[in-house]
């Protein structure tokens, strides 16, 4: 019976992935929800086929090892928002029926198995909608609850009635969704979860349901439906980017990753367990998207893809490098991001950067992808704005990282490499950025209260990650006094930027002894930056 089982699963991952097939290109048609980018039926049909091939790979001979491989293999192969979700009902729904005790009754072991998948997809969406394959396969658990509780039904029935209310649900999809009504179709990610079901009963019963045409919605028939068309444009009032990427983290870290991300845009949906997870995000900041999976552990595999743009595209041009622009806060700074490859932004104390500077600055890169360094928060603000300019007026990926340092963007562009794909370079990028623990010396040029105490005209302050921590008479005090901060938790790289006021740069230097005499195994750099009001700007790495 075992044997048989196993054979049930491989079946219904053939039958899935080869419904797909046939109707991948209509469920693209389809698509106006969340974003009119036309891949859910794309989409559905990689997610089936990862976890075909997984399957196969694992050459599984028990059903807990098969159901488990195929699970695994959509949750990895997940793409896009109906992908995710698609991957966690599949694991939830068939981790079900590979637990039945032997006496339990099939039909209500599979009723108890959509319920199960309809349970944990409401779960890892952020913001559930309803009118969207969430409501399909609810529509379907309820049914199948429903008959597979009279006494003496049969698994086919349990089965049928589940795939007719989710039919059913899909044709009501419009009356819940305006823009599925505005364009006259049905939800795609449902009218996908519809044909899944049919390959369901098909894999369990052996019968073959009523062909399964995607469609428009039966209530709206010649309603235009230009909006879901192949040429469509995203809704202008979503978000740019569709963030993805694979997450270890303990399952513990999860809620404040999600309570994190929801902010940030929409379509979020985090899926997995056992200590890995797929998390799936529409954002404009791509950088905050990927600190907060920082944040709760390691991201890899990560995917930034432009929501209007195909997710296949080649990331840029052939020949054309990844553009960086950075924006520095003195000469020497602007001569080593320069030196580094970066288009460069000057500001000083009196003057922040515009932005319309930082649009042309991006549009100077000659770059169909732009990575942005604002090394300050003033600039972080502005280069939002450029950035949604250069992308809405001239199809330009632009990413703003969040650096709020001068130090920081140095780091982080130390690491930049424009030939990697963008969702790793970004990364490595803002990996490095956020791991700098940054300071500075600065001097009071008026009385004030700060969180280190009161302070004169003429005091000097010393800076720890933007907040003041000490105030003192002299230079070296507050400079030394910073350092052993930063140096607390340990690092192997220091390092110092003389500002204009560091005269022949002794600050610098006499930093840099005191790091190699008390801390013989840490690196000291030093570099000539000619910012002003900061006589030093520290970081250790």
């Amino acid at each position: 019976m075992e044997a048989v089982e196993v054979a049930v699963v491989h079946r219904f991952a053939d039958l899935a992935a080869d419904a797909l097939a046939v109707h991948r290109e209509a469920i693209d048609a389809l698509n106006v929800y969340p974003v009119p980018d036309s891949d859910t039926g794309s989409n559905l049909y990689l997610t089936a086929c990862a976890a075909r091939e997984a399957l196969r790979d694992s050459g599984a001979g028990d059903l807990p090892t098969a159901v488990a491989a195929y699970a695994r293999g959509a949750l990895l192969g997940a793409r896009g928002n109906s992908g995710v979700i698609l991957a966690e009902m599949l694991g939830a729904c068939l981790r079900r029926v590979a637990n039945a005790a032997p006496e339990e009754r099939h039909a209500r072991v599979f009723a108890e198995a959509l319920g199960a998948a309809s349970e944990a997809s409401y779960a890892a969406v952020g913001m559930p909608v309803e009118g969207t394959m969430l409501t399909v396969c609810r529509a379907a658990a309820e049914a199948a609850t429903k008959v597979a509780g009279e006494p003496r039904v049969r698994t086919r029935d349990a089965l049928g009635a589940a795939t007719v209310a989710a039919h059913e649900a899909l044709d009501r999809t419009p009356d819940q969704l305006p823009v599925l009504a505005e364009a006259g179709v049905v939800d795609a990610g449902g009218q996908g979860l519809c044909v899944l079901l049919d390959a369901f009963e098909t894999a369990i019963t052996g019968r073959q349901p009523a062909p399964s045409t995607p469609r428009q919605a039966a209530h709206s028939a010649g309603v235009d439906h230009a909006a879901g068309g192949d040429d469509a444009e995203p809704q202008s009032s979503g978000p740019s980017y569709e963030v993805m990427y694979l997450l270890d983290a303990e399952e513990a870290a999860i809620p404040a990753l999600r309570e994190a991300l929801a902010p940030l845009g929409d379509s979020l949906v985090v899926v997995g367990g056992e200590g890995l997870w797929n998390v799936h995000v529409h954002v404009d900041d791509v950088g905050a998207a990927i600190e907060a999976g920082l944040e709760a552990g390691r991201p890899h595999r990560i995917r930034v893809t432009h929501l209007g743009q195909v997710a296949d595209a080649p990331a840029h041009p052939a020949g054309a490098e990844r553009g960086v622009v950075a924006v520095a806060a003195g000469p020497g700074l602007a001569e080593l991001f320069r030196e580094a490859g970066a288009v460069v932004v000057e500001v000083s104390q009196e003057r922040r950067a515009s932005s319309r500077e930082l649009l042309e600055a991006i549009l100077a890169c000659a770059s169909t992808e732009v990575v942005v360094l604002p090394n300050d928060h003033l600039s972080l603000e502005r280069a939002e704005v450029a950035a949604r300019t250069a992308e809405a007026d001239h199809a330009i990926r632009v990413v703003v990282l969040p650096t709020v340092a001068q130090v920081q963007g140095l780091a982080a562009l130390a690491v930049h490499e424009p030939g990697r794909s963008l969702g790793r370079d970004i990364i490595e990028m803002t990996a490095t950025a956020r791991h700098v623990r940054h300071g500075a010396v600065t001097v009071a040029i008026r009385q004030a209260i700060t969180t280190a105490g009161p302070c004169e005209p003429g005091d000097v302050l010393g800076v720890v990650d933007g907040d003041f921590v000490l105030v003192a008479r002299t230079r070296v005090e507050v400079a030394l006094d910073v350092l052993r901060r930063l140096l607390g938790a340990g690092g192997e790289l220091v390092t110092l930027v003389s500002g204009a006021d560091d005269e022949g740069g002794e600050l610098a230097a006499a930093c840099a002894r005191w790091v190699e005499e008390t801390h013989p195994t840490v690196s000291a750099v030093v570099y000539d930056g000619g910012q002003e009001r900061y006589p030093l700007l520290l970081s250790v790495e």
